[in-house]
């Protein structure tokens, strides 16, 4: 019998069994994943510098031929240099320093990657929702000849703070290999280039007027984009990259933890006093993993275990970034933009000033990330109202275990050493301890 062309292929395709869609991939060089994002958002970024919109949705290879396009025109077409004229008023001296010939270049590429990193964020949305509802597994675990990478948790201010010293070091914190040294490597470039390092050294004897007379125009007005981008997006991912550990630790509790045997409610014929349920809530931590496999170690089956993660969420999902679901409220968005505005504008005029674009660039960044941040505030005062009322640590997932009374000093003391955030204890009576 013959077969159709394309039979084979999907059929060998079925046989895989693999997923249509994945909401994320662990590699050595770090965690990609699909999450939702505002695309006006990732339009600025590209505005803000072409290429960084484009790594805000992990496409790498577009991000970078982007951003390196973005250097060598702007460099050679002397955009920077008109711009910093533009902000401080020599509108004829920025005309004399544009090249016609690059910057005739410039403006297609410089349109088409704010569009399509648009048009890319609204496409990706979709197929998240699609990924989101699939839910296939993922593999968050890999042990490789050159290292190790694993799915977990991390705290964003921490990301934030190294990003905050170093641009780059904060996606290493969160293994994002990739962008780390391609942050890093740019960032060590233009600081070179600009002498802004010069520029700060002799800012910190006073001398202002030479640290105005080192710095290079061209190269100086790339600084602010690619400082904050490296805040804003090591935030982001340290964010999401929790989430999908959440999420990943839920789906693996469920299939391991949920079993039809477990003994829910006692059997009240048989109050005997000798069975008793412990009852302890978590957070999603790598805690709770040590948790279940010390049990089980302890000779506590699986099926007498009962993992309930809780779901917290309540809003709709939209088709926008996702990042409200994880502290509550969202404050970089906008401070972030704002922040590199205000710093590009600062540093321009500040060549004009008595305090120099290095000081106008950092008074700028700061009064631009102050008034997003009081407007992001404001539009979600009634959110924070409501995470006032709720104190200290928020449990994520109750864990209940079907344990002999004598069993129960042992489950309480592991249970605690690993934090549960609270443990309670229910014998067959229906007595509560």
């Amino acid at each position: 019998m013959c077969k159709r062309k394309g039979e084979i292929s999907l059929q060998n395709y079925q046989n895989t069994n693999r997923a249509r869609r994945y909401k994320a991939h662990i590699s050595i060089l770090g965690t990609t994943q699909l999450h939702l994002r505002h695309p006006l958002i990732v339009a600025w970024w590209s505005a803000a510098l072409p290429g960084f919109g484009h790594l805000l949705l992990s496409k790498y290879l577009r991000g970078f031929l982007l951003f390196i396009w973005e250097i060598v025109i702007n460099v050679n077409a002397n955009i920077n240099v008109a711009m910093i004229y533009s902000f401080s008023g020599q509108i004829e001296l920025a005309k004399e320093v544009l090249d016609p010939r690059w910057m005739l270049l410039y403006i297609p590429t410089y349109l088409y990657a704010i569009w399509d990193s648009y048009r890319t964020t609204v496409d990706m949305n979709k197929v998240f929702i699609l990924a989101d509802r699939e839910n296939a597994p993922i593999i968050n675990f890999r042990l490789t000849a050159i290292g190790v990478s694993y799915l977990d948790k991390a705290k964003p201010w921490v990301s934030v703070l190294w990003s905050a010293f170093m641009p780059g070091i904060g996606h290493l914190y969160i293994h994002r290999i990739m962008s780390a040294f391609y942050i890093l490597g740019w960032w060590i470039i233009i600081v070179y280039f600009s002498h802004v390092h010069v520029g700060v050294y002799y800012l910190f004897f006073g001398q202002i007027s030479q640290a105005n007379q080192v710095i290079c125009l061209e190269w100086f007005l790339f600084l602010p984009s690619v400082y904050f981008f490296a805040i804003y997006d090591s935030y982001v991912n340290t964010v999401e990259n929790n989430k999908l550990f959440n999420d990943e630790q839920k789906d693996f509790l469920k299939r391991r933890y949920q079993s039809p045997t477990f003994k829910l409610p006692f059997n009240p014929k048989n109050k005997t006093g000798e069975k008793m349920h412990v009852i302890s809530t978590f957070e999603h931590t790598t805690d709770l993993e040590l948790v279940l496999s010390e049990l089980e170690m302890r000779n506590i089956p699986k099926e007498n275990i009962l993992a309930v993660p809780l779901n917290n969420r309540t809003e709709d999902r939209k088709l926008f970034d996702s990042i409200h679901g994880s502290d509550g409220v969202s404050l970089m968005d906008l401070g972030a933009v704002l922040a590199t505005a205000f710093a590009v504008v600062g540093a321009s005029v500040g060549f004009r000033l008595t305090l120099g674009p290095i000081i106008w660039g950092l008074i700028g960044a700061f009064v631009g990330f102050l008034i997003g941040f009081l407007i992001d505030l404001m539009m979600n005062k009634s959110t924070r109202k409501q995470q006032r009322k709720m104190r200290g640590k928020v449990s994520e997932l109750i864990l209940m275990i079907d344990c002999n009374t004598r069993d129960v000093p042992m489950v309480e003391k592991i249970l605690r050493e690993n934090f549960a955030l609270g443990v309670a204890k229910m014998d067959d009576t229906f007595t509560q301890s």
